[in-house]
């Protein structure tokens, strides 16, 4: 019988087997890092990629920076570049190379991005663009809602869910653009120069969602600082996060922290509206109710003050009256003296026996009598017009002249004056006293006045 020989050793790793545990290991040990060093050995093949080296005096790692992530970065940066980058730890299997796959660039320090930044910011606000003079007020209740951003960030959700909320009745009209990368800038500059010809908006929200100095970079661009200045229609800036600041943030005429910020400063809340209108309304119902009731005392006060006319038809006869019986006393108190001197020089004609003056008598008297009579018919004549011009004023007034114009007055079976049609009913009996009679008629209908 032959011994079979049985191998007792450990069991060995294959390389792939130890290239994928390292990186598991080293994954799960670094879940995110942050490395500044010098930019070294830097190469873009045709894939798009980048990749570099990263290195200190004593040490240096590879790094690798994918395409989708490398279109984010303004500057591409070059051999000797002090530079800061985020991104994972982790291995690269099939050569074993220990690596950094970078998700995010910038310079190391202050950097670039922001030394442009604070000088664009001094140049600006010496030509005064960030003085508070020139902010135009942004309407309390806008008509309609100007939104420049991403169609597909989360931005443009934030701003449409709010103003969902608040005021659904508000139009939103959204002028699309990138909001990241080089193209970014010349398209937000298009953007608001639609909206300004488009000219419905009397309100422009202009941003996108946080990120990093890279990624907000173009709205710290000087052309779109300018477009926003230059925009005649109030801009809202809602850029990034509350703690992120932009050089639009400072041109706009409102800043807001987020997207939703802005979409709350634009937009009426219409729970606030409807309370408004609610309390309007019931004050003008009160003040219509005291101006009615002003306006009924006053149309009480005035029908008190208005004079019944049948009252001064009345006091216009008294006054006729009153002249007929004066002008008759006068003439009878005249006659009667001119008797009595007929009677007493009648007398002295008697006492007087001499003929001439007799007939110088005699003809004194037919010329006292002939004055006496004209004297007596200028005063009836005087007194006659009088007499006529107090009738005929009493006549315009007199209910007889109405009369006489082919009205009529009403009564009812129980001489009652019938003022509206619903005095009486069908089959009452009526009279109606006319300029020269009376009428008795039978009432067979009766029809209302629709006013």
């Amino acid at each position: 019988m032959n011994d079979v020989f049985q191998d007792t050793r450990p069991r060995a790793l294959t390389v792939s087997e130890l290239n994928h545990q390292a990186r598991h290991l080293l994954e799960s040990s670094f879940m995110q890092v942050w490395v500044e060093g010098e930019l070294s050995g830097f190469s873009r093949p045709s894939s798009g990629h980048w990749y570099f080296s990263l290195k200190d005096s004593k040490c240096q790692v590879r790094c690798a920076m994918f395409r989708g992530l490398n279109q984010r970065i303004r500057a591409i940066p070059k051999e000797g570049d002090k530079i800061r980058i985020r991104g994972k730890v982790t291995l690269y299997e099939n050569r074993g190379d220990f690596q950094i796959i970078v998700e995010h660039m910038e310079p190391a320090g202050l950097g670039a991005l922001q030394q442009a930044f604070e000088e664009l910011k001094r140049k600006l606000q010496a030509e005064g663009l960030f003085g508070a003079d020139r902010k135009k007020p942004v309407p309390a209740l806008p008509a309609h809602i100007g939104v420049i951003t991403s169609p597909t960030g989360a931005a443009i959700h934030d701003i449409l869910t709010v103003l969902a909320r608040r005021c659904p009745a508000i139009p939103v009209t959204l002028y699309p653009t990138t909001v990241q990368g080089q193209p970014a800038t010349a398209e937000i500059v298009k953007a608001i120069e639609l909206a300004r010809a488009h000219g419905v908006a009397d309100v422009l929200i202009i941003g996108r969602g946080g990120g990093s100095l890279e990624d907000l970079w173009c709205f710290n661009e000087e052309a779109v600082a300018r477009a926003i200045a230059a925009c005649p229609i109030p801009t809202v800036s809602a850029v990034g996060h509350e703690t992120d600041v932009t050089i639009a943030d400072f041109v706009a005429d409102l800043r807001a922290p987020t997207p939703s910020a802005a979409a709350e400063k634009v937009s009426p809340d219409q729970s606030d509206l409807l309370r408004q209108i609610t309390d309007r309304e019931f004050r003008l119902a009160n003040a219509a109710k005291r101006a009615l009731q002003r306006l009924t005392i006053k149309l009480e006060h005035l029908s008190a003050r208005l004079r019944d006319p049948r009252r001064e038809l009345l006091e216009k006869a008294q006054r006729l009256d009153d002249l007929e019986l004066r002008l008759d006393k006068s003439i009878q108190q005249r006659l009667e003296r001119l008797q009595i001197r007929s009677t007493h020089l009648a007398q002295r004609l008697a006492m007087q026996s001499p003929r001439k003056q007799l007939a110088d008598s005699r003809e004194m008297l037919d010329r006292s009598a002939l004055q006496l009579n004209n004297a007596m018919q200028r005063t009836l004549a005087r007194l006659q017009d009088r007499l006529e011009h107090t009738a005929g004023t009493l006549n315009v007034v007199s209910p007889l002249a109405t009369l006489g114009r082919g009205y009529a007055i009403v009564r009812d079976s129980h001489g009652n004056i019938v003022r509206k049609s619903v005095d009486v009913v069908a089959g009452d009996r009526i009279s109606a006293h006319v300029a020269h009679g009376t009428i008795t008629a039978k009432v067979t209908s009766v029809k209302g006045d629709e006013n």
